[in-house]
């Protein structure tokens, strides 16, 4: 019996045959990978972006712009109008295709009166209902009864004519009308609803402050009724939250802001400050403002009690107060100095009266505190350079020079001292050169008497000490290229 070949599946794009290790699937048929592609733009396509459609395949978008629903905001993009010339809508009779199947229409077993779907009228089952108003409907009716947008619990609104809405035609239809609502701030609507002409009749809002309570039980302001759903506690009173606002600028308040007044209202700060707050000079909208609302000084005095802030009217026992007024010092205004207390507005300079503090504090020997300029000027070194400026200071007229060369005067000279004035030179005035010691006074240049130290001392071979400059000047070498300068002659 000759051998008979196993029949292989054909491609619908080249006709050949299709064998298992190559085969792709789409619509019942099987195609070549390399054959599985978009009849149109021929992109590469796998099973999630593949839509068949008459044994030719295609990719999502080029399916959608050749069968899909046609229009303005379908194709390519919304706002693109089609002008598809409708040949596969001439027959009317014809079923409605979505991605390449045919809907069949489903028959709907009606309700009955009120009990089904507002909409359609029919049965609702628990796998597809959506609930509002109290009401089920069919997961594909609940949708907006102006756009048809589909909706969800957030979105959907409920309108005074038992339809649903969404949140922009319910705005158009039922909300606010005039200057700044409808299409955007600013646009002003005039459709027939704000003219009251075909808009279904709403029920007013209720006036909650009609309904009177029992004197002393309602709203401080209105005297109404107050309800749990709008109630603002206030100095354990309940006021309406229309109600709960300042009494001056009608401020809306809340827990944070609010300020309960003497006169039982209440106010917001702002306000309370300006009417119950301190008056005068340094008070209200800021500092240096002053403030003249009509209140006297009796009516403020009389509003608020009298507190002396004064406390050196306290007068301690002697010797045991603040050392400059006497007064009684408590722990929190205390300040410290030499082991006295002293109040914190009397901690200041003697002379010009700034305020001091641990580090600017000077206790001088009179027993008073100074600043440290103030301090210098009374107690300090007196002479030229000393004192604000390098002048000579001199307070009773004579000369206050009295040591010009600032050396000493009495003790004994030797030959172990001071290589300059010889005398004892003490550890905490010593500079050591070549292993002498000086004192830090006259350790300076022979010639130009220039401070020095480790960096630019110069021994000299005449036993003194030099800067760098006098140094080079007196043992360098000289001639041309060397002294003052390059290329100067010293001839010296």
């Amino acid at each position: 019996m000759p051998l008979q070949p196993i029949e292989s599946p054909k491609c619908p794009v080249c006709g050949k045959s299709v064998y298992a290790a190559e085969e792709r699937l789409a619509g019942g048929y099987v195609y070549h990978k390399n054959c599985f592609k978009c009849s149109v733009c021929n992109k590469s396509l796998d099973s999630t972006n593949c839509a068949e459609h008459d044994r030719e395949i295609f990719c999502k978008l080029c399916h959608g712009r050749k069968y899909g629903p046609k229009g303005y905001g379908f194709g390519s993009g919304a706002g693109t109008l089609s002008s598809d010339n409708g040949v596969h809508f001439q027959n009317g009779n014809e079923l409605p295709v979505r991605n390449g199947a045919r809907l069949e229409p489903r028959a709907i077993a009606r309700a009955p009166e009120g009990e089904g779907c507002p909409r359609c009228g029919g049965y609702v089952y628990a796998a597809e209902q959506m609930l509002a108003r109290g009401r089920s409907w069919h997961k594909e009716c609940f949708k907006c009864g102006t756009c048809k947008k589909g909706l969800d619990s957030i979105l959907c609104c409920e309108a005074p004519d038992k339809n649903i809405y969404c949140k922009g035609c319910y705005a158009k239809q039922f909300g606010p009308k005039g200057y700044g609502y409808g299409q955007g701030g600013g646009a002003l609507q005039s459709d027939c609803y704000a003219n009251d002409e075909g808009a279904p009749q709403m029920r007013a809002a209720i006036e909650v402050d009609r309904i009177r309570a029992r004197p002393g039980e309602g709203c401080p302001r209105c005297g109404g009724a107050v309800f749990a759903a709008e109630q603002k506690l206030s100095k354990g009173r309940e006021w309406h939250k229309k109600c709960y606002n300042c009494k001056d600028c009608h401020k809306t308040l809340d827990s944070i802001n609010a300020s309960d007044g003497p006169d039982g209202d209440v106010y917001c700060r702002t306000c309370y400050g300006k009417k119950w707050g301190p008056h005068g000079y340094g008070f209200a909208c800021g500092s240096g403002f002053l403030q003249t609302d009509g209140l006297t000084e009796d009516q403020i005095s009389s509003s608020r009690p009298f507190i002396n802030p004064d406390t050196t009217s306290i007068k301690a026992p002697e010797g045991e107060g603040c050392p400059r007024c006497g007064g009684a010092v408590f722990a929190a205004e205390q300040q410290l100095s030499k082991g006295k207390m002293w109040h914190r507005k009397c901690y200041n300079c003697t002379d010009c009266h700034r305020p001091l503090d641990s580090v600017l504090a000077c206790d001088g020997p009179d027993g008073d505190i100074y600043c440290k300029a103030c301090y210098g000027k009374h107690f300090g070194p007196k002479g030229f350079g000393y004192g604000h400026a390098p002048t000579l200071v001199s307070t009773t007229g004579e000369s206050t020079i009295q040591f010009p060369d600032g050396r000493p005067l009495t003790g004994q000279r030797s030959s172990g001292g001071c290589p300059r004035c010889g005398f004892a030179v003490f550890a905490a005035e010593q500079m050591i050169s070549k292993s002498r010691i000086w004192h830090k006074r006259c350790f300076y240049c022979s010639d130009c008497r220039k401070s020095l130290d480790s960096t630019n001392l110069n021994d000299g071979p005449d036993g003194d000490i030099y800067c760098r400059s006098c140094y080079s000047r007196n043992f360098g070498p000289k001639g041309v290229g060397y002294g003052l300068g390059a290329g100067a002659l010293t001839t010296f």
